[in-house]
């Protein structure tokens, strides 16, 4: 390991010596967050996003986790999806299915999933609702200084544009306060059609995971965690400030190859 538990202003840095280190230590903090919230609530509220995220979970599937995680308490979401049938090749829920929950006992009924059957603005809509009726019955949490939602872990990965959930840059979703939930129809990468938590919703989660690997994206990296100053070009991710909760940023050597101030030990 190079570096764990760093931490300023930005959350904490996890960075990790290679992929496997990486899918490990995610693993393990994944376990322990499920274990507290079950321990405190009963259940485990996660959000997941898709890319890369999903293999890198990998690890849970396996043993000890895949024995150990208490899977029947987890309640699924999705941060950001894709307007698209289940079974299409771009669906994060496909990718969620095939490369996690199909291999561990998770419950179908805490699968929340979007209605891929409508357009992506009453797909929105709809799962605004799922999520409202599940805070009511207390599945998810709520904030104590809003009304959001407030999800155990929100699981983000990020692109090599700073981009988070379907969140991209100089777009008007940024600016989204209201909506728990919201929808765009011009993603700059496809599929156009998309929808996505808002800012106020992840940053009220618990507990936010920002996980990044790869040389292709240490720019982001440095532009998203260090201090860059007013006039240099902000990242979506950036924005991602949890108002009371825990950010931890889990990071390869590649992708934290341009932050400031970071000697690596060998």
């Amino acid at each position: 390991m190079a570096f764990s538990g760093v931490k300023n202003d930005r959350g904490e840095m996890r960075i990790l010596e290679n992929l496997d280190e990486l899918r490990t230590d995610l693993a393990d903090y994944i376990a322990e967050l499920s274990e507290a919230a079950v321990k405190e609530r009963g259940v485990f509220a996660i959000a997941l996003s898709g890319g890369s995220l999903i293999g890198l979970m990998g690890k849970l599937c396996e043993a000890p986790y895949n024995k150990t995680v208490d899977w029947g308490k987890w309640y699924i979401f999705w941060a950001d999806e894709r307007v698209v049938a289940k079974s299409h090749s771009d669906s994060n829920y496909k990718l969620a299915k095939d490369g996690l929950l199909s291999k561990v006992p998770i419950v179908p009924s805490h699968v929340h999933s979007i209605n891929d059957s409508v357009s992506a603005e009453e797909a929105a809509d709809e799962y605004t609702f799922v999520i409202r009726q599940l805070v009511k019955s207390r599945m998810v949490s709520v904030s104590d200084i809003s009304d959001c939602p407030k999800f155990d872990l929100i699981l983000l990965g990020m692109g090599p544009d700073g981009h988070v959930a379907s969140l991209f840059p100089n777009h008007a979703v940024l600016d989204e306060k209201d909506e728990w939930v919201t929808f765009i129809t011009d993603s700059p990468k496809p599929p156009p059609e998309r929808i996505t938590f808002t800012l106020p919703v992840i940053n009220s989660a618990s507990n936010v995971a920002i996980v990044v690997t790869g040389e292709t994206k240490a720019e982001a990296v440095h532009l998203a965690i260090d201090n860059i100053g007013p006039d240099s070009q902000s990242v979506p991710a950036r924005l991602v400030q949890p108002t009371k909760g825990k950010l931890v940023w889990f990071l390869d050597k590649p992708a934290a190859s341009k932050l400031d101030s970071l000697q690596f030990s060998e």
